[in-house]
């Protein structure tokens, strides 16, 4: 089944990026721990602690099934109960302040023959705003979009930069990335077997580009203030994800694993009173470009 094919194809993503983050960390191991869901199906939690560079991240696969809730149905728009979702999802939260927080999602979610699609993206979000490394980010995601849609990149980013904005703060998450969903043959051109080929391709472009980020900012010498604003940064990072995210709302309403489902929030945040940058510091520049629709290439 094709179901069977995407999910296999999943689990390899899997294992290449967790072996390729434990040779970057150089110290923290995955530890392992597989789970079943009540209703069917189940999945691999692999998370990572206390590394040289990885504070606390998540590499989780799963591939469950079931009956959709009520709730979930009215949201999907769909009269059929029956489902079927596969993915991986990545949360990595870095020591240093000048390593970035990454997320990537890559998921196949399947009703019946002509209720399927896939969706996904990877975004990127600094403490510390550095635009050569936004570039680079950008670019490589483009090189992987444009290897099947010219207008897969740019429809992909505005997705990101829209969906990834903390409204009730006015700005974006970080510096976005790429975001998509419910892609299919009738709004891509492209076949299931070719759409499959993009999502690994997206999943596959995640280890070289953090592992190059990793290198830059490792060594990056910092402070107790650069620390207290990763706190704050990562606290609206946890905002966003219980407030917004839509794989949060998804993995509660269908009975997911609690573990696995909050594996993204940040091992340690800090919700300050009113904390303001100071003008002109390198905090206020990255405040000034949390926007949407900066162009980064």
């Amino acid at each position: 089944m094709f179901r069977d094919k995407v999910a296999e194809a999943y689990r390899q993503i899997q294992d290449s990026i967790c072996t390729g983050l434990q040779e970057a960390d150089g110290k923290g191991l995955f530890v392992e721990e597989l789970w079943e869901r009540d209703g069917g199906g189940g999945g691999r939690t692999r998370v990572i602690q206390h590394g040289n560079v990885i504070e606390k991240g998540g590499v989780n696969f799963s591939a469950v099934y079931g009956k959709l809730p009520e709730a979930v149905k009215k949201s999907f728009k769909v009269e059929n109960d029956e489902f079927f979702a596969t993915g991986v999802s990545i949360v990595l939260h870095p020591e240093n302040p000048f390593v970035p927080i990454i997320h990537m999602n890559i998921r196949y979610f399947e009703m019946d023959e002509q209720t399927r699609w896939f969706g996904g993206g990877i975004d990127l979000t600094p403490h510390y705003v550095i635009p050569t490394d936004a570039r680079f980010f950008h670019y490589h995601l483009k090189q992987a979009c444009d290897e099947f849609k010219a207008d897969f990149y740019p429809r992909f980013k505005q997705l990101a930069d829209d969906y990834f904005f903390i409204k009730h703060r006015e700005e974006t998450r970080g510096i976005g990335g790429i975001f998509y969903d419910r892609l299919k043959p009738e709004n891509t051109d492209l076949s299931y077997d070719q759409l499959l080929d993009f999502s690994l391709a997206v999943g596959n472009t995640f280890l070289p580009v953090y592992t190059e980020l990793i290198d830059r900012n490792r060594d990056k010498a910092y402070n107790d203030f650069n620390k207290e604003w990763q706190y704050l940064r990562r606290s609206r990072y946890a905002e966003f994800n219980l407030v917004y995210d839509s794989g949060t709302k998804f993995g509660l309403e269908t009975n997911g694993r609690i573990e696995s489902i909050l594996m993204s929030l940040p091992p340690t945040a800090k919700w300050h009173y009113n904390a303001q940058a100071q003008p002109a510091s390198e905090e206020e520049k990255t405040i000034n470009l949390l926007k949407k629709g900066i162009d980064w290439l």
